[in-house]
């Protein structure tokens, strides 16, 4: 049987025609234009497909839309792309399984465990890429725990976010935040770019310097105070308390101090001054929006630092607190109760 000779049909478009769309298209439009003009004006077919390094079968069909459908069916069609490795009907039961390890023995994932296991599991065969990908198209990310205690009694930090919620409506009452938190003179490392092969480094000597610092915070209004101390014990807190008296000129009839239970906080001589303490639950510093003051400062201020001697830590400290002590605002914002109530 013999087949007919597929040719393009010339009254589809003139080579003029053809030339402009190719100029406008894709390289892949510019390649079928080309094919067509190079066909119309009586090229052989094997030498187009030669010299523009195509399948005989390709051009057959190329022929075939533009004799169909002119210059328009030369337009390339959005492929489908790759099909999935992971198949859209197991991804349920693979978020499952990654959102509780617990149910396949392990207690977590990394992406190259989790890459080992769809293929002994599941014989996908995968990349380890395609792993990240797909960790990130639902929403997991790398993250470093936490370390957290499990004796917290939560129907004590129930009662106290209770107690919280109506204190903070009540506009007579300031509620104060107070903690104390150490600064290291060589503080720990974090992860920076840099360029490859260059080695990132970070003066650390293994000298032991430390400085204290005493602080509240009234995340109404963003006001905060700090001390800075070589320890803390009693008579520290007591300072502090004095100091806090002088300084602070409080604006609503009852100013209630929370705090946690270290032992220096629990001292029956303390002189409160203005202040009502309350004390957090046990095993509760999420409670304490200080705690984000702390965090917040020092990512800002001791990342990757270096302090040589005691005054030079002593001088970047007191350049942070006073940063703290200036921008209420974001004080505002960073020790916000709303997510706690």
């Amino acid at each position: 049987m013999c087949r007919t000779r597929l040719e393009p049909n010339p009254e589809n478009a003139t080579c003029e025609e053809l030339k402009e769309a190719s100029r406008v298209g894709t390289f892949e439009m510019n390649t079928r234009c080309t094919a067509m003009q190079l066909l119309i004006t009586g090229i052989p077919r094997d030498q187009v497909c030669k010299a523009l390094v195509i399948g005989e079968r390709n051009l057959r069909r190329w022929i075939q839309a533009f004799n169909e459908c002119g210059i328009d069916g030369l337009i390339p069609k959005p492929g489908r792309g790759r099909p999935k490795c992971i198949d859209p009907n197991q991804e349920n039961e693979l978020l499952e399984v990654l959102d509780h390890p617990e149910k396949v023995a392990r207690t977590f994932w990394t992406a190259r465990n989790f890459h080992g296991f769809l293929r002994e599991t599941y014989q996908i065969e995968c990349s380890y890429n395609t792993v990240l990908r797909f960790f990130h198209e639902n929403d997991f990310t790398l993250k470093v725990p936490q370390p957290w205690p499990d004796r917290q009694d939560e129907e004590k930090r129930q009662a106290f976010r209770e107690t919280l919620r109506e204190l903070s409506e009540n506009p007579d009452v300031e509620l104060w935040f107070a903690d104390e938190s150490g600064f290291e003179g060589e503080s720990r490392s974090r992860q920076r770019w840099d360029k490859k092969g260059r080695k990132t480094r970070v003066t650390h000597n293994g000298d032991h310097i430390r400085m204290n610092a005493l602080g509240m915070v009234a995340p109404r209004t963003g006001e905060f105070f700090a001390i800075e101390a070589s320890h803390v014990d009693s008579d520290v807190f007591q300072a502090f308390l004095d100091e806090a008296h002088r300084m602070i000129h409080p604006q609503r009839k009852r100013n209630i101090l929370i705090l946690d239970n270290a032992s220096w906080h629990h001292r029956k001589s303390t002189n409160w001054h203005f202040f009502e303490p309350v004390y957090l639950p046990p095993y509760s510093p999420d409670l304490n929006p200080i705690e984000r003051i702390w965090r917040v400062l020092k990512a800002r201020w001791f990342t990757n630092v270096h302090c040589k001697d005691r005054d030079a830590l002593i001088q970047r400290l007191d350049t942070a607190l006073l940063d703290v002590i200036t921008h209420p605002e974001d004080n505002k914002r960073t020790a916000s109760i709303g997510q706690l109530i």
